[in-house]
C-alpha cells in the first residue's frame, strides 16, 4: 500500500458546534492550504516552522470563507508522517461544508475510515496494536478502558511482544544456519539457552492470554446478572444503583417479564447491571420466556447477584444456585434489612456469613456491594502496570502462537530434525508479527480501519 495522493476530512464530529476541525494530509497539504489562506500577518505557510499556529483567512478566490487557525505539521514530523495541516474554524455545518468543498476542487480527495492513522502505520509512526488502540482510546467510556488503550497505544504490548520475536527470530537464525551444514553435523544455537527463551515466551504468552478474560469485559463492560423470585427488590436495587427509575417498581409479582439491562461506572470500571424476571414456578407463558431469559443471562454474566428478602429462610435456593451455575461468581444480598432488629440480622449473619445486608429502598450497602463488585472482578489487576488484552485480533493471534510455540517444545523433547522445528518457529514469529502488524496484508488492514472514525 503507498498513498502519495492528498486526503481530507472532517475531525470533529459531524453538526453544529463552536469550532469545527479538518484535517488535511499529503505531499500538497501544506501548499493547497497556503494557496487558499490570507495571514493577517501576510505569512506564507510554506515558509513557516512545523508545529505553528497561524491566523488568518481561508478565502475562495475574492469570497472569504471564515477566519480561522491553520496548524502546521511538517513530516515526517507528524501524526500521519506525511504534511498535515488542520483548520479550525467556526462550527457552521455551512462553512465546513464550503472549506472541503474548497480544497476537494483542489485535488484532495476525502479521507475514508481511519485513513489518517493507517497511513501512520503505513509510515512507521506506529504499529498496528497501537493504532488499534487509537480506536479504543476514542471508544473508551471508562477509566479502566481508557487506561488499557492509553497504555496500548504507548506501545507497552507490541514493545512486549517485539522483544520476544526478536529473541526467537535470533534463535530461528541461528537454526537455518544449521540447515545449510547439516552435512558437518554442527549446532549454532544452544540448546539449553533456546529451552530456556521457550519456557519463558510460553509464561509470557499464558500471561497475556489469561489477561483478556478482564480486558474483555473490562472493555464491553462487566455483566452482572441480578436474580431472586418476584418481589425481593430486584427492580428497586437496579434503580438505585444507577440512581434513576429505570426499571419498573410494583408489589404485583412477575411485573419484570423481560431483562432490562442498563450500566454504570464503578470505581472507573464499567458494570452492565442486567434486571431478570423474577425465578419462580408459573404458568403465564410470557413470564415462563422470561424466566427462561433470566437463566441465559445468569450463563453470560461475569458476577450473579442473588437478592432474597431478608428474614426469610433461602439456604436451600442458594445452594440449587451455586450447584448450578459452580463457576460463577454469586454474591448473596440480603434485601430489605431495614426491617430486622439487631438481633435478627446478628443470627442471618451467622447462618449466612457470606450474605450482604442491604436495602435498596433507603440505600443502606450499596456502597459496600460496589466496593465487593471492585474486589470480586478487577481488585489487584489494574494499576499494577501489567498488560491486559482488549483485542479481540490479538488473543486469537497469542493462542496461535502459543501452538506453535508448543509445537517447538514438544519437537525439541522427542529430537525432531532441526528442519521441522524451524517449521514451527517461523509460524510462531508469523503469528506475532500478525499483532504489531510486521505480517500483514490488504484484507487484514482493511478490516481494521474500516471500524474506525472517519477524520482519524
Amino acid at each position: 500500500m503507498l498513498y502519495d495522493d492528498t486526503i481530507i476530512a472532517l475531525a470533529t464530529p459531524s453538526g453544529m458546534g463552536a469550532i469545527a476541525v479538518i484535517r488535511i494530509s499529503g505531499p500538497q497539504a501544506i501548499e493547497w492550504v497556503d494557496a487558499h489562506f490570507q495571514s493577517i500577518h501576510k505569512k506564507r505557510l510554506a515558509t513557516q516552522k512545523s508545529h505553528t499556529i497561524h491566523l488568518g483567512y481561508i478565502k475562495d478566490g475574492d469570497k472569504t470563507l471564515d477566519q480561522v487557525l491553520v496548524s502546521i505539521f511538517k513530516g515526517p514530523n507528524s501524526y500521519t508522517g506525511e504534511h498535515v495541516i488542520e483548520i479550525s474554524c467556526h462550527g457552521s455545518m455551512y462553512i465546513q461544508q464550503q472549506v472541503i468543498q474548497l480544497f476537494l476542487k483542489k485535488g484532495c480527495r476525502m479521507a475514508t475510515e481511519g485513513e489518517f492513522t493507517l497511513r501512520a502505520f503505513l509510515n512507521g509512526k506506529m504499529d498496528l496494536s497501537q493504532a488499534e488502540a487509537v480506536a479504543d482510546l476514542i471508544a473508551s467510556d471508562s477509566k479502566a478502558s481508557h487506561e488499557i488503550a492509553l497504555q496500548q497505544m504507548r506501545g507497552g504490548f507490541s514493545n512486549q511482544i517485539q522483544e520476544l520475536r526478536e529473541e526467537l527470530l535470533n534463535f530461528a537464525s541461528l537454526i537455518e544456519l544449521e540447515l545449510d551444514f547439516s552435512e558437518e553435523d554442527v549446532e549454532f544455537a544452544d540448546r539449553t539457552q533456546f529451552l530456556n527463551l521457550l519456557n519463558r515466551i510460553t509464561e509470557v504468552l499464558k500471561g497475556l492470554i489469561d489477561s483478556f478474560a478482564l480486558g474483555n469485559v473490562l472493555k464491553e463492560g462487566i455483566p452482572v446478572a441480578i436474580v431472586g423470585e418476584p418481589n425481593v427488590g430486584k427492580s428497586t436495587l437496579l434503580n438505585a444503583l444507577l440512581n434513576e427509575e429505570r426499571a419498573i417498581v410494583s408489589d404485583i409479582p412477575g411485573t419484570t417479564r423481560d431483562t432490562v439491562e442498563d450500566q454504570i461506572a464503578i470505581g472507573g470500571v464499567t458494570f452492565r447491571f442486567i434486571d431478570t424476571a423474577g425465578i419462580r414456578e408459573t404458568e403465564d407463558h410470557v413470564e415462563k420466556i422470561g424466566i427462561q431469559r433470566a437463566f441465559e443471562k445468569i450463563e453470560k454474566a461475569q458476577v450473579v447477584l442473588y437478592l432474597f428478602e431478608a428474614g426469610k429462610d433461602k439456604l436451600a435456593e442458594i445452594k440449587l444456585l451455586q450447584d448450578k451455575f459452580p463457576h460463577k461468581r454469586i454474591l448473596v444480598l440480603a434485601n430489605k434489612a431495614e426491617n430486622l432488629n439487631e438481633s435478627e440480622k446478628t443470627s442471618l449473619k451467622e447462618r449466612l456469613p457470606e450474605a450482604l445486608l442491604l436495602s435498596a429502598k433507603t440505600g443502606t450497602g450499596l456502597k459496600e456491594l460496589q466496593d465487593t463488585l471492585l474486589d470480586l472482578t478487577v481488585k489487584g489487576q489494574l494499576g499494577n502496570n501489567n498488560t491486559i488484552v482488549s483485542n479481540s485480533r490479538h488473543y486469537d493471534s497469542l493462542l496461535k502462537a502459543l501452538e506453535e510455540i508448543t509445537k517447538v517444545k514438544e519437537g525439541m523433547d522427542i529430537g525432531l530434525s532441526s528442519d521441522l522445528v524451524a517449521i514451527d518457529i517461523r509460524e510462531a514469529l508469523y503469528h506475532l508479527g500478525e499483532i504489531t502488524g510486521q505480517v500483514t496484508n490488504d484484507e487484514l488492514l482493511g478490516n481494521i480501519f474500516s471500524n474506525f472514525c472517519i477524520g482519524k
